[in-house]
């Protein structure tokens, strides 16, 4: 079986991306702090693939400790990089944290890629790279703004690192995700977003709002110049997105790839308003919202959507569901997680 290596296995997108990888024949190990997740997430994994998944737990920021990894699982064939920090407003408040977190790790997958003589990697970019975004909306070639967020900043860095990288080592080759707005949950209901720390991304926040797990909903900002004067994303669904990676790491296998770098959008390709998708929720599940207009949030892009040709000719990728198939699934696994926390609570 293809052996690869996924860091952040226990997180969002990376506990989906397994799940598609194991469906396509793939050998998973995953690697993951938990310094945003557990392990739970593995046990969702189980549940639905029937497969127990190797799993480390430390810090890529650990070199040696991360070399102790590949030395101890041999013929890894790529890595699909996830292992970041990821919250706008936390980067705000500690720039240290994020730069010292997310480019050490990625400068220690880096050195172990050519040490272990590792011949793909896959890069969970964002396409927070594109900034206040001049002309939407945004392909491959739009070009990066000034970075609105020091997470942002990490992830232009980390493509840059990458191909300085790449361009010493021919012989590798990566390929840079840049994702729009993942949400929603597998439709077995069984493994979603269920983050350590306080979710800061809407639709988390929604169906913990929705859940009674959240007071109220904080929209930020009524102002902008969109729509309805709230801010602008394109939401993907995560098990489209997770497909992705696996396109991805088998267009590389099979040397379909014409430079040792690609960079590719992906996104539904729509623009929806903070308010559209509170909308969206309300339709599909029935739920009335409790929500409020407050301040703008430093770090918040005015507006991003995505043109994703390039990968749906290259990659024979393109998204499946849209933006009330991401409420509806991401609802029915707020409400198990809601029940099993009550039920916990409960024996307690």
């Amino acid at each position: 079986m293809k052996k690869v290596l996924v860091t952040g296995g226990c997180g969002y997108i990376g506990s989906h991306t397994i799940i598609d990888l194991l469906n396509h024949g793939f050998e998973v190990i995953s690697v993951d702090s938990n310094i945003n997740s557990d392990q739970s997430a593995l046990q969702g994994i189980e549940a639905i693939t029937g497969t127990k998944v190797k799993n480390y737990t430390f810090d890529l920021c650990d070199l040696e400790k991360t070399r102790l990894l590949f030395q101890e699982n041999e013929g890894i064939i790529g890595i699909i990089h996830f292992a970041a920090l990821k919250s706008v407003g936390e980067s705000v408040d500690q720039p240290l944290l994020y730069f010292n977190n997310n480019l050490n790790s990625l400068l220690n997958i880096l050195h172990c890629m050519e040490e272990f003589a590792v011949p793909h990697l896959i890069f969970s970019s964002s396409c927070s790279v594109y900034g206040n975004a001049k002309t939407l909306p945004v392909t491959e070639e739009s070009p990066m703004e000034v970075a609105e967020s020091p997470y942002a900043r990490t992830k232009q860095m980390g493509e840059h690192i990458i191909n300085d990288f790449l361009t010493k080592h021919q012989h590798s080759n990566a390929i840079l995700l840049r994702y729009f707005n993942p949400a929603g949950a597998h439709e077995s209901a069984l493994l979603g977003e269920s983050p350590i720390n306080a979710a800061s991304n809407l639709v988390p926040v929604i169906t913990e709002v929705a859940a009674g797990r959240r007071k109220e909903l904080i929209v930020f900002g009524d102002d902008y110049d969109t729509r309805d004067g709230s801010c602008v994303r394109d939401y993907i669904h995560i098990m489209d997105l997770a497909n992705a990676h696996t396109k991805s790491l088998e267009y590389l296998l099979r040397g379909d790839n014409e430079v040792n770098h690609e960079v590719y959008n992906l996104a539904i390709g729509e623009g929806v308003t903070v308010l559209e998708a509170v909308n969206a929720f309300e339709k599909v599940t029935g739920q009335k919202l409790n929500y409020r207009i407050g301040p703008k949030r430093a770090g918040d892009v005015v507006a991003i959507y995505a043109n994703y040709a390039k990968a749906a000719e290259k990659l024979a990728w393109e998204p499946k569901r849209n933006i009330e198939d991401i409420m509806r699934t991401a609802w029915a696994w707020e409400q198990r997680r809601t029940s099993a926390k009550m039920e916990t609570a409960g024996e307690d």
